[in-house]
């Protein structure tokens, strides 16, 4: 058994203002995804595009930010939220689902691009091969804080987390930091220059996050306030069945040339 890290999630605190870990990750993680999409747009000789993308990704990141609270808040937890709507704007405490963030930052990233009439689906692939990033920093966020942490195991590198119990647990936040962070981004980014119609690296992203966090959640210690489905399916796992289905129906609608009038 390894011996959690107790890291102090918060970095420096000064009167009430504190800077926190997990906080320090999004910003990491926003100018790391900026780093990447320009260097993909020096590659395609657009620089001139640079603005756009300051922009876009800025607004999308409000989106993610928005988008990822509220989804913690009413995908896993909506009793106690419903009853205490004061405490869903603590996003500081951690508390942030993946798939509410993606939400918003599409939706937000939707509305930016098509006011400027630009294809939704060639800045979508432009930043989904960047996705991943974020993953990584976010569940290092998560490893801080102590939370998202796995089923019981008695693995040599299994830990015990503080709020965990007294038990041992799968530190699955380093296995989704390492699986579907570090080599999704190094396999998506080997996508990049593939000269495939808009959108497909958009689909080929929302199914393979879809399949690896699926298969993840059965190690990971179930967190909503309401029992699983068939006794033994988590909202994460509903959630990414609609994940992987959204992105094989968008692949078919890429591949039939539906999608490009209105993406």
């Amino acid at each position: 058994m390894l011996t959690y890290p107790k890291i102090n999630p918060v970095i420096f605190k000064i009167g009430p203002f504190s800077v926190r870990w997990y906080g320090l990750m999004y910003i990491i993680s926003f100018f790391c995804c900026l780093f990447l999409c320009r260097y993909q747009l020096k590659e395609r000789g657009r620089q001139d595009l640079y603005p756009f993308l300051e922009n876009l990704l800025f607004y999308s990141f409000i989106g993610l930010v928005i988008g990822a609270r509220i989804g913690f808040c009413f995908f896993y937890y909506p009793d106690y939220y419903l009853h205490h709507p004061w405490e869903i704007i603590a996003v500081w405490e951690g508390g942030m689902s993946f798939h509410g963030g993606l939400i918003g930052a599409v939706l937000v990233g939707y509305i930016y691009i098509k006011k400027h009439r630009q294809s939704f689906l060639w800045w979508a692939d432009l930043i989904a091969v960047t996705g991943p990033v974020g993953l990584f920093f976010g569940r290092i966020g998560n490893f801080i804080n102590g939370e998202i942490y796995g089923k019981p195991s008695n693995l040599p590198w299994a830990m015990i987390f503080p709020e965990g119990g007294p038990v041992p647990r799968h530190p699955v936040q380093l296995y989704e930091c390492l699986v579907t962070g570090l080599f999704l981004f190094l396999f998506l980014w080997k996508l990049r220059k593939k000269d495939w119609l808009p959108g497909t690296k958009l689909a080929i992203f929302l199914i393979s996050y879809g399949i690896l966090r699926f298969l993840f959640e059965f190690i990971r210690e179930p967190a909503q306030s309401f029992p699983l489905l068939f006794g033994w399916m988590t909202m994460g796992q509903i959630l990414c069945i609609v994940m992987i289905f959204a992105g094989i129906l968008l692949l078919y609608l890429v591949r039939k040339k539906f999608v490009q009038k209105y993406f």
